[in-house]
């Protein structure tokens, strides 16, 4: 809808994504902590220190990002290919679905953008889910918990874990568009 329909506050809407993209973690998690606590509005949920704190706080930080991108690559799609589809009969979701097609490696960059910064933060976790053995400690928060500790070779050794998940999804992303050139192009 951003990409393509102009409505009132559509510019005022894009800022607002645009600037949530340089939120701090911790502010993130700071806000939800008051938000989830018992004298906030939503204390009776009884959701602090759990782990579905930790995925909403997730996705607070990484929704801005995916929305960011995802404009970014409808805007810079043709503008043709929905013009096209629907001359040759598609239906206005066959449309789009032809649309995600054209633009499906930027999306797909911007959920393995999304997923980096989703495993890159400590900030929203530890304050959301507390850093509880076997309850809501993650490998961001236990490189904290470990590093803060001295225990320095076990928080590279966890870093490493995530550096390589990281490496792994990067070289499949890279991967599949490549791939998708040879199929395209036969070379």
């Amino acid at each position: 809808m951003l990409a393509y329909f102009r409505f009132p506050g559509r510019w005022v809407a894009i800022s607002l994504l645009n600037s949530l993209l340089a939120v701090p973690t911790v502010v993130v998690g700071l806000v939800l902590y008051m938000l989830l606590s018992r004298a906030g509005p939503l204390g009776d949920l009884n959701l602090l220190f759990t782990r579905p704190a930790m995925i909403i706080g997730q996705i607070l930080l990484c929704f801005p990002l995916l929305v960011a991108m995802s404009l970014s690559a409808f805007q810079a799609a043709d503008h043709r290919v929905l013009e096209t589809a629907k001359t040759l009969g598609a239906s206005p979701l066959q449309a789009f679905v032809t649309l995600l097609f054209e633009v499906r490696f930027a999306l797909l960059a911007a959920v393995v953008t999304a997923f980096g910064r989703i495993i890159a933060e400590v900030g929203s976790a530890m304050m959301v889910g507390g850093n509880i053995l076997h309850h809501t400690r993650n490998i961001t928060t236990a490189i904290a918990l470990e590093t803060g500790k001295g225990e320095f070779v076990q928080g590279v050794a966890l870093g490493i874990v995530l550096l390589v998940m990281a490496l792994i999804l990067n070289v499949s992303l890279g991967w599949m568009q490549s791939h998708s050139r040879v199929l395209r192009h036969g070379t």
